[in-house]
């Protein structure tokens, strides 16, 4: 998994094109994972390969991120801290670059992709040196430090967990936020039911089956938007910020 899916891939798959389905039912795991782990081996390690060849968004995407994540940060009672925060599916470091480095005092990086990681050491230059560390791990296997995050943030690479193994994820999120800490869950959602994706072996998942799954792992959706400005072929893309 990787910056994607923007680690994932922008995730710019075409509704159009998909088999709509209301229970996506993965028959075995082990080829699941590997099947996305060697599609991400073939992507070159870039923005553009990061956000399957649509590069040109990156800007509006993190424009968008940046103003939803600010109006959570900051000193006082509920407000979100910064100073460390957790980039999950980090691919390049693309989001890290652009979004948290700015806004928090350090940052780790996950990904399951080691090339993706030593890439983020050159593309990040010297503001890499507040990168604390590069974990390369796929998210169904990574365990956070606990209390350790003011902020985790996961784009576009929820489609790579089987619903199981991202409700465990979740969890462990949770166990790994300072007080007053926030997930944050930004990605592509399908308009009915779940839809796979047999290119990159993930699932695209609509807001009641996602609602759902943030339910199971006990936490709560303080605020949730749409995204905007996106091309139209794009699935719409919902930020959510879970506690």
């Amino acid at each position: 998994m990787s910056d994607i899916k923007a680690r994932h891939s922008a995730r710019a798959r075409k509704q159009r094109g998909c088999t709509k389905m209301e229970d996506h039912l993965i028959e075995d795991e082990t080829v699941f994972y590997s099947k996305a782990e060697h599609y991400w081996r073939e992507v070159p390690p870039t923005v553009d390969g990061m956000l399957g060849g649509y590069g040109t968004i990156s800007s509006i995407d993190i424009n968008g991120s940046k103003k939803f994540l600010q109006e959570f940060l900051g000193e006082g009672q509920g407000k979100t801290g910064t100073s460390c925060a957790l980039d999950c599916g980090a691919g390049i470091g693309r989001i890290t670059k652009q979004l948290l480095l700015p806004l928090f005092r350090t940052v780790d990086l996950v990904d399951v992709t080691q090339e993706f990681l030593d890439k983020a050491r050159t593309y990040l230059a010297d503001e890499g040196k507040r990168v604390e560390n590069y974990f390369c791990c796929g998210l169904q296997d990574f365990q956070p430090q606990p209390e350790r995050y003011d902020v985790i943030w996961i784009q576009w690479v929820i489609g790579h967990l089987t619903d199981d193994h991202l409700v465990e994820f979740l969890r462990r999120c949770r166990s790994g936020l300072r007080p007053d800490g926030l997930i944050v869950v930004k990605d592509n959602v399908a308009y009915e039911g779940v839809i796979p994706d047999d290119v990159d072996s993930s699932v695209c998942r609509d807001l009641n089956v996602l609602h759902n799954i943030v339910a199971r792992a006990g936490l709560n959706i303080i605020f949730e938007e749409q995204q905007r400005n996106f091309p139209e072929e794009i699935y719409q893309v919902h930020t959510l910020a879970l506690r």
